[in-house]
């Protein structure tokens, strides 16, 4: 099924690493959109906020035509940063009916990790240091999200060289709707 147009833009960043790359991402995808007033940069940490927005619709942002990127922060023992606790927390919520997000925003995910930090770093990548991204995927389809694209996931360790080709492909996806 073929996504619906993309009309505003609302990035949700967790951790000082997570910002740069959403404003990296808002600097490609805001005129695409109409510009600043239809792109949105929430921190993670903002609990009220990124539930107004994309839950609770008290900003008008939580339809079809809204997309949720969430530029999700794996650190140290498969955790987000302290900035991106509560949002990932709200969301792994079990009380949390299958139909929370159903017909609101479209969501893309976008995880940044650092293979560093791993135990075997010989054998290792992008793909085995992006738990809280994974896990966060996963939970906002079980909740009904539609998800807009495939997640991304980049190294700290080979520079994020993964992070342009995923903005380029969202880019290009944005422009096909």
């Amino acid at each position: 099924m073929a996504s619906p147009s993309v009309v505003d833009v609302v990035i949700l960043h967790g951790g000082e690493l997570s910002s740069d790359v959403a404003t990296r991402i808002a600097t490609e995808v805001s005129p695409l959109v109409g510009g600043s007033s239809h792109m949105h940069q929430i921190s993670m940490s903002k609990s009220k906020q990124f539930k107004e927005a994309l839950v609770e619709d008290t900003d008008g942002l939580a339809k079809p035509t809204t997309l949720a990127i969430f530029v999700a922060q794996t650190i140290e023992n498969e955790a987000p940063p302290e900035e991106g606790g509560s949002c990932i927390r709200f969301f792994k919520r079990k009380t949390h009916p299958a139909t929370l997000l159903s017909g609101k925003a479209q969501f893309a995910v976008l995880g940044l990790g650092d293979s560093n930090l791993l135990l075997d770093r010989q054998h290792t990548s992008a793909k085995d240091c992006n738990q809280v991204a994974k896990a966060l995927d996963s939970r906002l389809e079980a909740l009904g999200g539609a998800r807009f694209c495939n997640r991304g996931e980049a190294d700290e360790r080979t520079g994020l060289t993964e992070v342009e080709p995923w903005i380029e492909m969202l880019v290009n996806k944005i422009k096909s709707c």
